[in-house]
């Protein structure tokens, strides 16, 4: 959800093999060659999924690879695995596909030890919810399809946590740009996000 409405155009990766030879179209199921034809079927696919019930989990690194499986799992044969190539967006380099396995580990701990964020005010929860996204989204584990499954897997936690979402109060443009303000460590306005979908 915190992505551009076709994220493929945005991202550089250098001899990439998630796409057909001589193109940025990332091989798909259905085997589609055209950006907005991909594009078109993965909103009906991912929208379609979404309204199913998600997979039950921990809120685990693997149950959090588990939900990206199941949103893209009409879409792309490596839905909820670890991407294996380099990838930055516009100015950001997210990280090296070397060190996402142990980086979530270390992240997907932290929020454990934070007990799911459960026991915040809701100021609370929306400051420490920017920071898991924050991290997560620096990570960015899966090759496309990051900004919805980090969405859907922040709104269980937030469900769990007792400050369930409005995702209706969703700005995609304003969330984006918060996003990327806490690439660079701004997470303020990312926070202010959170807050605003807490019913």
């Amino acid at each position: 959800m915190a992505e551009t409405a076709d994220p493929r155009a945005d991202y550089d990766a250098l001899d990439d093999p998630y796409c057909y030879k001589g193109t940025s179209v990332l091989k798909n199921i259905p085997g589609l060659r055209d950006l907005a034809a991909l594009a078109a079927f993965e909103t009906v696919s991912v929208a379609q999924r979404a309204d199913e019930p998600l997979p039950e989990g921990r809120l685990s690194a693997p149950h959090y690879r588990a939900i990206h499986r199941h949103l893209f799992q009409d879409v792309f044969r490596w839905a909820g695995r670890i991407r294996r190539v380099r990838i930055t967006k516009a100015e950001n380099t997210f990280c090296y596909p070397e060190h996402i396995a142990a980086e979530m580990r270390k992240l997907f701990l932290q929020l454990k030890r934070q007990r799911n964020l459960r026991g915040l005010s809701a100021e609370a929860f929306a400051a420490q919810a920017a920071h898991f996204l924050a991290e997560l989204n620096a990570i960015h584990p899966f090759r496309e399809g990051n900004g919805r499954a980090q969405m859907t897997f922040l709104a269980l936690v937030a469900g769990q946590a007792g400050h369930p979402f409005d995702l209706e109060r969703l700005d995609p443009d304003q969330f984006l740009a918060a996003m990327i303000c806490s690439f660079s460590g701004a997470e303020e306005p990312l926070a202010r996000q959170i807050r605003n979908l807490i019913r």
